[in-house]
C-alpha cells in the first residue's frame, strides 16, 4: 500500500521557479534528463519586442561567482533544526525562536513555515572592513578534509573565512555571501513587509545594486544616515567617519511604513475657549490650487478663496466647532489641530537619524547587562525600536539572521513591554568562536550564540523587574544539524538490499521525538513557534501542535484501537514513523479508519 511520505528537505526552488515560468510561458518548457527545464532562447524571445540574436549589454550588477550564488540559494537542503530545551526558556509556551547555525541553511529551512509571514527583517551583516568573517559558501568542494584544510570550516562545521582587502575577490566574496541570503529572505516577507540593513561605506554601493535586483528598484524606500559615534575619533587616515547607513526595501505595495511619534512642543498648544477636546493650535484653511467657494464668517462677512477642504468637509468642521475666525469673527477661518490628534497621527519619518542612540550607547547598554564588553559591535536599542515603530504592528514577527548579541530581541521585548505588544522574534546566529584574548572568552562565553542567549535571559529579567509587564520573555532554542533520517532515506539508489537491512529504522539512533517533531513541522510548513502540548492516547505519547493542526506520534505499535481514539480528536494532520505500525495490515487499516472517521485528516509517514 502506498503511503504519503514527508520528503524532509527544504523546497526545491529551481523546480518551483520552473513551474511558475511554465504557467506563464508553456511553450518555453522542455524536457531534459532531470525532468522539466526551460528553453532560455525561447524565453528571451518571449520577453523581447525585437529579435534576440545572442548576448547584449544590459544594466545590472555582475561579479565573479554570481551564478554560483544564485545556484547556492536554490539548492535544497536535507538539514534540520533540533530543539535544545536546556538552553531554552519556557519552551512549550513561548513564541520566540533562537536558532544556532549557518543562516543560509536556516533560511532554506524556514521557506515553507514562514513564507510570507515575516513583517520586518533587520540585519547587521559583516561590513567587509577587511577584518570581518564572511561565510564561504563553496559547495564545489564537498569533502570535509578539503574544507578543514583550507580553513573554510571551524570546529562547529560552519564555513567562515576572513576576507582581507588584499584578496583578489574582496568585493565578490562579500556579494556572493549576501546575495543568496537576501534572495531567500525576500520570500519570507509579508506583502507589506520591510527589510532594514545596517551597512557602512565599504559595501553600500554594492548592497544597493544587489537589493535593487532582488527586491526591485521600485521597492527601494530609503537610505537613512545614522550617527555611529557621539564624538569624533581618529578612525581613518583622512577623515573621521561618524556615520553609517540603514538601507530599507519593501516587498511590495505603496505606503508600508507607519508614522512615527511627532516631535511636539506642547507649550505651543493652548485652549482659550476651554474646548473639552483639550489644547490645540490653529492652522490655515486656505491652500493655493484648492477648491474655490464662498464662506460666511460669524459676523456675516463673505470670503471667496482657494480652500484646503472640499465644501462638505468645511461644513462638517463648522458643525463640529473645529474652526476659529480671527479679528473678532471677520478674518479667514483657521481649523483646530488638537494636541491629542497630533500625537495620534504622528509624522512621516525622514532619512536623517542623528537623534537616535549611537553605537557607543549600545556598548554601554551591553556593559550594563554583563558588567564588561562581551561583544564588540552591538546595535543600540534606540535604533531597533525606531525600526519597529516604522515597520511593525503589535503582532508582527521580526527576523534577524545576523543576530550577534541579540540587540534585536532585547529591543523587541522592550517595545512589547512599552505598548503591551505581542511581537515575536526569530534570531539566527552562526556559533562563531570567540577570541581567546577577548572579554567574552574570559567570561566563559566560547561562542557568540552563548552571548546572545544569555543577553536575552538577562534583558528579560531586567525588563520584567522594571516594567512588571506581562509579555512573552521566553525563547525556544534550535540548533542546525544533519537530517534526523539515515542517508538511505534520501538516496536509496546508492544502497544494496544487504546494506538496507542495516537501516531497519530509518531514523538515526541518537534522535529524539522532539527532534523528529521539529523536522516534521518544518517539512509540513508549520511555524516553529506554535504551541506544543503532549498527551497520552492508548499508552502512546502524542504531540499536539496548535490544538488540532498536527498530531505526531513516533512510538511503535500503532494499531486500529489507537487510530479510533486519534480520529475522535479530528486532527488536520497526522504523522507516524514508517515502521511504527504493528504490522502491514495495521498500517492499511489505520489509514482507512482515519479516512472513514476523520475524512479531513491528512496522514503521512517519515
Amino acid at each position: 500500500m502506498s503511503t504519503d511520505r514527508l520528503d524532509l528537505q527544504s523546497p526545491d526552488l529551481v523546480n518551483k521557479n520552473i513551474e511558475i515560468l511554465a504557467s506563464l510561458f508553456p511553450n518555453c518548457v522542455t524536457s531534459g534528463i532531470d525532468g522539466k527545464s526551460i528553453d532560455f532562447d525561447l524565453l528571451k524571445q518571449e520577453l523581447s519586442h525585437v529579435i534576440v540574436e545572442g548576448n547584449k549589454e544590459r544594466y545590472r550588477i555582475e561579479w565573479p561567482g554570481k551564478k554560483e550564488a544564485i545556484v547556492t540559494a536554490n539548492l535544497p537542503t536535507t538539514k534540520t533544526l533540533r530543539p535544545v530545551r536546556k538552553d531554552s526558556v519556557d519552551f512549550d509556551n513561548t513564541e520566540n525562536i533562537y536558532i544556532e547555525g549557518d543562516n543560509l541553511e536556516v533560511l532554506k529551512l524556514l521557506q515553507e513555515s514562514y513564507l510570507g509571514k515575516i513583517k520586518m527583517i533587520y540585519i547587521d551583516p559583516p561590513y567587509n572592513t577587511g577584518k570581518d568573517f564572511v561565510y564561504k559558501d563553496n559547495f564545489a568542494k564537498d569533502t570535509q578534509e578539503e574544507l578543514l584544510e583550507s580553513g573554510q570550516k571551524n570546529e562547529y562545521n560552519e564555513r567562515l573565512v576572513v576576507n582581507p582587502e588584499t584578496a583578489g575577490r574582496y568585493h565578490s566574496d562579500w556579494l556572493s555571501m549576501i546575495y543568496p541570503r537576501l534572495k531567500l529572505s525576500r520570500n519570507l516577507l509579508t506583502k507589506d513587509g520591510v527589510i532594514f540593513i545596517s551597512i557602512d561605506d565599504n559595501e553600500i554601493h554594492n548592497l544597493r545594486k544587489v537589493c535593487d535586483e532582488i527586491f526591485g528598484e521600485q521597492n527601494f524606500i530609503a537610505q537613512a544616515v545614522r550617527k555611529r559615534r557621539d564624538s569624533q575619533a581618529n578612525l581613518s587616515k583622512n577623515i573621521s567617519p561618524i556615520h553609517e547607513y540603514v538601507v530599507f526595501y519593501k516587498k511590495s505595495g505603496d505606503e508600508v511604513l507607519n508614522r512615527v511619534d511627532a516631535d511636539i512642543n506642547e507649550s505651543d498648544y493652548k485652549n482659550p475657549d476651554n474646548d473639552p477636546r483639550g489644547p490645540y493650535v490653529t492652522m490655515p484653511c486656505t491652500n493655493k490650487g484648492g477648491a474655490i467657494y464662498e464662506v460666511t464668517t460669524p459676523t456675516g462677512n463673505i470670503i471667496s478663496d482657494e480652500w484646503r477642504f472640499k465644501k462638505e468637509t468645511y461644513d462638517k468642521l463648522v458643525a463640529e466647532n473645529k474652526l476659529v475666525f480671527p479679528r473678532g469673527g471677520e478674518g479667514k477661518p483657521r481649523y483646530k489641530l488638537f494636541l491629542s490628534e497630533k500625537k495620534e497621527m504622528g509624522v512621516l519619518a525622514n532619512t536623517w537619524w542623528d537623534n537616535l542612540a549611537s553605537n557607543q550607547e549600545a556598548t554601554r547598554e551591553i556593559k550594563t547587562l554583563f558588567d564588561n564588553l562581551v561583544f564588540d559591535t552591538p546595535k543600540p536599542l534606540g535604533l531597533l525600536n525606531y525600526c519597529f515603530q516604522l515597520a511593525t504592528d503589535k503582532n508582527s514577527i521580526v527576523l534577524d539572521f545576523f543576530a550577534g548579541s541579540c540587540s534585536t530581541s532585547h529591543a523587541l521585548m522592550s517595545m512589547n513591554a512599552k505598548d503591551n505588544g505581542s511581537r515575536k522574534y526569530i534570531m539566527v546566529q552562526v556559533p562563531e568562536i570567540t577570541d581567546e584574548k577577548s572579554e567574552a572568552f574570559k567570561s566563559g562565553y566560547k561562542n557568540i550564540c552563548e552571548i546572545g542567549k544569555e543577553r536575552i535571559r538577562r534583558a528579560a529579567k531586567k525588563i520584567k523587574e522594571e516594567t512588571k509587564a506581562e509579555i512573552d520573555y521566553g525563547f525556544r532554542v534550535y540548533r542546525l544539524d544533519e537530517s534526523n533520517m539515515q542517508d538511505v532515506y534520501y538516496k536509496p539508489q546508492d544502497y544494496t538490499q544487504s546494506s538496507l537491512d542495516l537501516f531497519a529504522d530509518n531514523v538515526k539512533a541518537d534522535r529524539t521525538s522532539d527532534d523528529l517533531l521539529a523536522q516534521v513541522m518544518l517539512d509540513w510548513g508549520l511555524p516553529l513557534n506554535l504551541k506544543i502540548e503532549t498527551k497520552v492516547i492508548c499508552g502512546k505519547q502524542v504531540f499536539n501542535v496548535a490544538e488540532n493542526s498536527l498530531f505526531a506520534c513516533f512510538d511503535k505499535g500503532i494499531d486500529e484501537d489507537f487510530a479510533k481514539e486519534l480520529a475522535s480528536e479530528k486532527p488536520l494532520r497526522v504523522v507516524f514513523k514508517d515502521n511504527a505500525f504493528k504490522d502491514d495490515t495495521a498500517k492499511t487499516n489505520v489509514k482507512q479508519l482515519l479516512k472513514q472517521l476523520s475524512p479531513n485528516t491528512e496522514m503521512k509517514v517519515i
